[in-house]
Order: C-alpha cells, then sequence, then structure tokens
C-alpha cells in the first residue's frame, strides 16, 4: 500500500523515535510497504517518521544510484533499530534531497564511511560497514530515527535562501509527484 509521506513541518519529523520491539505486529506488511511508498515516490531511502511512524526502522534500496555509484549496486536493506557505531574522519561533501522535503536540494558533509549495526528484516542482527554513497544514504535515514534531517546541516544563510521553498513545503503547495501530508494548517 502507498503511504503519504510526511513533509517538513510535521511534528513526527522532529520525535526521537521508539525501538522496535519483538513481536511488533505487522512489521513485515509495513516494511512492504514503505518500500512500495519510497519507490512510487522515486526514492532510495525512507525513514518511518517519514510516514508518521516513531520508530527506528528504514528501508533503503539505492541500486538506482549504482551507474553513478558503484557502491551502491545492489545496496537493499532493512534497518531495524540502526545504530552507528563508526564514522570515518574522512568527510565528503555532496548535494542531497529528502522525500519530505520536495524540490529542495542541498550540499551535506557526511562521513564517508561508516559501521552500522542493525537487525534486518529477519531479525537477525548485522554489523557492516559501508562506504560512499551507500554510507550517505544510512546516515541521511538514520538522522531521521533521532528528529534530525538534512537541513540541519546547512548554514543559516542557505536555509534564509530556501525560506520560500520551505514555506511552500510546510503548507504543502510544494510541487511534488507522490502523496503527501502536509503539517496542519
Amino acid at each position: 500500500m502507498i503511504l503519504p509521506i510526511y513533509t517538513y513541518g510535521q511534528p513526527v519529523l522532529r520525535e526521537k523515535t521508539e525501538p522496535v520491539t519483538e513481536p511488533y505486529s505487522g512489521l513485515a506488511e509495513l516494511i512492504d510497504n514503505m518500500f512500495d511508498t519510497m519507490y512510487q515516490a522515486e526514492g532510495v531511502g525512507l525513514a518511518a517518521p517519514q510516514i508518521g511512524r516513531a520508530i527506528r526502522l528504514l528501508v533503503i534500496d539505492a541500486d538506482s544510484l549504482s551507474n553513478d555509484y558503484i557502491e551502491c549496486q545492489g545496496f537493499k536493506r532493512v534497518m531495524i533499530n540502526p545504530e552507528i557505531i563508526e564514522r570515518s574522519d574522512e568527510t565528503t561533501a555532496l548535494e542531497e534531497g529528502c522525500l519530505s522535503f520536495p524540490g529542495l536540494h542541498e550540499k551535506v558533509v557526511r562521513a564517508a564511511d561508516i559501521r552500522v549495526r542493525y537487525r534486518d528484516a529477519h531479525g537477525t542482527l548485522q554489523d557492516e560497514t559501508i562506504r560512499g554513497f551507500a554510507a550517505r544514504v544510512v546516515q541521511h535515514e538514520c538522522e531521521h530515527l533521532d528528529g534530525f534531517m538534512f537541513i540541519d546541516h546547512i548554514t543559516p544563510i542557505r536555509k534564509q535562501l530556501n525560506k520560500g521553498k520551505l514555506k511552500a513545503i510546510m503548507k504543502g503547495t510544494a510541487s511534488c509527484t507522490y502523496r503527501i501530508k502536509a503539517m496542519k494548517k
């Protein structure tokens, strides 16, 4: 089922999420719905707060980026209760977007490599080192689970320059090809 994506201004996007505990009723269906929603919106990652759920769950399928970033080839993950446990000192600055910010893209500095621990869709504990753009996607989605968003990394002047876009996103008037749930007016 395609779910609406919560956009900038929705309080759930600023909440610190709760861990997913066993058993979690409907988890497999929720994961399927998140992938369906992400694909329909042509995204590469989606965190549970972006569909209104304040839980530590995210889905990623970055394979569509593999022509430009080889490390994204076949990079499809379900991450339950992810925790980034190491970040490299090396950083990169690249442009990012977010399904909760339709039409807004900004350059963000992130660690080039990370190590992340999480449970997969089967509940198996994973401990993985991730590099390059795939690491960027994981960092971006994990931040959603702690109430942070990519715009928190940009300078005040860049936020000011994007003020009109941010207002349009909050009002639900930003141009978008997928279902959204904007802030209540």
